[in-house]
């Protein structure tokens, strides 16, 4: 029983039965209470402007008279449930259809509840009534019989017994039905999960396309999942090819280091090989805090650093700094912003366009053009950088935002292919994406970061 209990399903259909049930039992109880008080309150309204009107006809015309008023009175009482009695001071029945004055009843007393014995037909009948005490003594009561009244409250309990247990049976099925809908799907997000966590991780959780809660959450989990594919499979492409590329510049290194142990080195020879080593050194650590700038800035690390960052500003501030690198091959750096300020990280923002330059740099000829730009939607901000170069295939537009991805491996410029990784890692920091386009003639690298 503990082990049912426990239960998730069992606990939400017992939880909306109660409160079904409950919900229901109070909606027959205000029926029921609110019925039967309608019902004195209408018999005891008649009553007593039936009291008032023979106390008015004993006031005009005496107790003869009373005595006619409620013989005429009586002669249709049967139909209507109407019972009078009118005794003297000492208790003889003077009119009516009752036998005797009940003994626990003091005229005037308000209005009562009690048993009665009719006259016709002896027998005894429950009855609502109220009394006084007329001017001479004698004692007048007026009531109704409340046998209907009883029959009727008996009926209405029974029909809210079967309406509760009607409303227990319902609120079950539902409470059943609701349960196995809810936990169907989120059985199916758990055998998601499980296969996901086995390994697989192009799993993802089903949508029935009815647009609602269940189907939003599981969409937002898919975007999620998505997301930790693309870094895993980042990871492993990462880890990949700093194996590779790492390689080869160790085992220079270590070949020069071996070099310079060896005895009888020529002193201009144990330099070549020492500037070489260095040489080897400071790449590897260029390489490794590329990574670790772009593990920051994919983990989100600095966000705390936000503020309003003026991109006109940050594209000329930068733009200066490479004038006198452009300017020894004739090429024009040209500045082209109308955008309003957004929040971001400037150093990195800077870091990013500076990529992007040294990117077009590469391969800009000389004499050209490079054109720095910023525009701005309700949305999104773009920051981008063309250049006049050979521009790249389309085929590999894709590949150029992947860790050490080098399209052209011939130049011996250094380069270590993580400039534009590191440009995209400090776009999806920034809620944007980096995006890369052919122009003709030349090529544009671009930033769209959401505002």
């Amino acid at each position: 029983m503990a082990d049912v209990l426990r239960n998730a399903r069992t606990r939400l259909v017992l939880a909306s039965m109660l409160l079904s049930t409950a919900l229901a039992a109070a909606v027959l109880a205000l029926v029921y209470v609110t019925a039967n008080r309608t019902i004195a309150a209408e018999t005891r309204s008649v009553v007593e402007a039936e009291l008032a009107g023979l106390e008015t006809d004993y006031e005009r015309l005496g107790v003869l008279g009373l005595i006619t008023a409620i013989e005429r009175r009586a002669e249709g009482a049967e139909r209507r449930d109407a019972l009078y009695l009118l005794t003297n001071r000492f208790g003889t029945v003077l009119a009516g259809n009752m036998m005797r004055w009940p003994p626990d009843v003091e005229p005037g007393s308000g209005w009562v509840e009690l048993d009665l014995i009719r006259t016709a037909s002896g027998e005894t009948v429950p009855i609502s009534a109220a009394s006084l005490r007329l001017r001479g003594g004698e004692r007048l009561l007026v009531g109704r019989d409340a046998s209907a009244r009883r029959q009727f409250e008996q009926v209405l309990l029974k029909t809210m017994g079967l309406a509760l247990l009607a409303a227990l049976a319902l609120s079950l099925l539902t409470g059943g039905l609701l349960t196995r809908l809810v936990f169907s799907r989120l059985q199916e997000t758990a055998r998601t999960a499980d296969e996901i966590v086995s390994g697989d991780l192009t799993r993802r959780i089903p949508l029935r396309g009815s647009g609602d809660e269940i189907d939003q959450m599981a969409g937002t989990l898919n975007e999620m999942l998505d997301r930790i594919e693309e870094l895993v499979s980042n990871l492993r492409t990462t880890s990949n090819a700093i194996a590779h590329d790492l390689r080869s510049p160790l085992s220079r290194l270590r070949q020069k280091i071996e070099a310079l142990g060896e005895p009888g080195l020529a002193p201009p020879t144990r330099e070549v090989d020492g500037a070489r080593a260095l040489a080897e050194v400071d790449h590897l650590l260029r390489v490794l805090t590329q990574l670790t700038a772009i593990s920051r800035a994919e983990a989100g690390l600095g966000r705390d650093q936000f503020e309003q960052v003026d991109p006109a500003r940050l594209l000329r501030d930068v733009a200066e700094l490479y004038d006198p690198l452009a300017a020894e091959r004739d090429i024009a750096l040209l500045v082209e912003a109308s955008a309003d300020p957004l929040p971001g990280h400037p150093a990195l923002l800077a870091q990013a366009l500076s990529n992007l330059i040294e990117n077009a740099l590469r391969y800009a000829p000389d004499g050209s053009t490079i054109r720095l730009s910023a525009t701005s939607t309700d949305t999104n901000l773009c920051l981008a950088v063309a250049d006049e170069g050979p521009g790249v295939p389309e085929a590999d537009l894709h590949r150029l935002d992947q860790p050490f991805v080098t399209l052209d491996p011939s130049r011996g410029d250094g380069a270590s292919g993580l400039g534009l990784a590191l440009v995209a890692a400090i776009a999806r920091m920034h809620g944007g994406r980096f995006e890369a386009r052919r122009l003709t003639p030349g090529f544009e690298a671009a930033l769209t970061l959401a505002r």
